[in-house]
């Protein structure tokens, strides 16, 4: 409910204060392409879903029949829709567009940029509830909202930079700004490797409010350089793609990184759990039961901010323990010092694909060219030193909602 006043009063200042500076060409639904397009991606997202799941003896289910069928067969479908889109009169995407440089790499880098940002809030959450909150005596009960309020830095920071960048970039182009910004996010990235899972709260903090600066500095300018790039009569197609990339690629940046994190997690966890109870006393039978669950459960019962060790052990080993033993098992302490270090594996394995990720980006947007927007009179885009057509600032309206996602 707290979110509903917030979407209407923007839903009321957009169609109050926003220009609609393209040329509407009426045009037919491209039924096969949106069927196509619908189908091949949701498979794809399906099976993804499915994948970091256990199967059989496995840790995941990346093997299952079911799941590679859904990946492959959504793969196949979006060829098919590739193919559509060149043959119908008016597609829903018009692939054309690709052949501008400045369209193609801004998208390219956009796609990188969401892919490695989209399970860094899933990852700190783990992080401050699962692990950080319970060893700095918060209760597991209010663990969700201290993890909001010590993640306010990175919210703080694309507030500041993403305005800034805006004006700056309408003045001296996309490129540097939306560059410098994924470089920037990508040493975030690096440096928060370096950080011990207990760490000093300020040093975190700086760390994700400089990606937050980076990101910020990186989408306005980014957006702003897409839609410069096309004609005004391809704004509306372009912005469609542009966002269907984002959205998408954060939806897989999710099921990357936890992919990332259970691999990271199942190289170490079991040993840790076996020995971690073995040392309180807990029976070699139970503890390697216990060590032998999938790690997918000791992850979200770190994302939900829980010690799961009373479920897991149940009632007969824990009665049969000393009552001391027994209330640390289940204490707001054991569980947090148990995984801290398994979960340090994972994270590493997670922000060194977010960093090389976001160095990857960080190259597709230094190759967009310089300052360019699309000449209506020639039909082709140029180097320009004359304002841009699409001010960035506006563009961080057509950015929020992706990153609010």
């Amino acid at each position: 409910m707290l979110s509903v006043p917030f979407g209407l009063f923007g839903t009321v200042w957009a169609y109050v204060k926003l220009e609609d500076r393209g040329i509407r060409t009426p045009a037919k639904i491209d039924w096969f392409g949106n069927i196509t397009f619908a189908t091949g991606l949701i498979l794809i997202l399906v099976g993804i879903t499915y994948g970091l799941l256990p199967y059989g003896h496995h840790t995941m289910g990346w093997s299952s029949p079911v799941v590679l069928s859904e990946i492959i067969g959504g793969i196949v479908i979006l060829l098919i829709f590739g193919v559509i889109e060149t043959k119908v009169e008016q597609p829903m995407f018009h692939l054309t567009l690709f052949r501008i440089r400045a369209f193609s790499a801004g998208n390219v880098a956009s796609f990188l940029a969401s892919l490695s940002r989209g399970g860094l809030m899933f990852m700190l959450i783990i992080w401050l509830q699962g692990i950080w909150l319970p060893l700095h005596g918060y209760s597991f009960s209010e663990t969700p909202l201290w993890a909001g309020i010590y993640m306010i830095p990175l919210t703080v920071g694309f507030l500041l930079a993403g305005p800034l960048s805006g004006v700056l970039a309408d003045r001296y182009g996309a490129r540097p700004f939306a560059t410098g910004g994924l470089l920037i996010v990508s040493l975030t990235f690096v440096l928060l490797l370096m950080l011990p899972v207990d760490f000093s709260y300020w040093g975190f903090a700086a760390l994700i409010f400089f990606n937050s600066v980076g990101m910020g500095m990186f989408i306005a300018p980014n957006q702003a350089g897409i839609m410069n790039s096309l004609p005004a009569s391809r704004r509306g197609a372009g912005a469609g793609m542009s966002g269907t990339f984002n959205s998408s690629a954060q939806v897989l940046s999710i099921g990357i990184f936890f992919t990332l994190m259970i691999l990271g997690l199942a190289a170490t966890l079991p040993s840790a759990l076996y020995h971690g109870l073995i040392t309180q006393g807990v029976g070699p039978a139970t503890a390697l039961r216990v060590s032998h669950l999938p790690p997918v459960g000791s992850l979200f019962a770190a994302f939900l901010g829980y010690n799961p060790m009373q479920i897991l052990l149940g009632p007969s080993t824990l009665s049969h323990l000393p009552p001391a033993t027994a209330h640390y098992l289940t204490s707001r302490a054991f569980f947090p010092q148990l995984i801290a270090a398994p979960f340090a594996h994972g994270l590493a394995e997670a922000f060194s694909f977010a960093a090389g990720v976001c160095a990857l980006g960080a190259v597709a947007s230094l190759l967009r060219g310089g300052k360019f927007h699309y000449q209506e009179q020639t039909g082709v885009g140029v180097d320009t030193e004359e304002p841009i057509v699409v001010s960035a600032q506006e563009a961080i309206s057509e950015t929020e909602p992706l990153l609010a996602d």
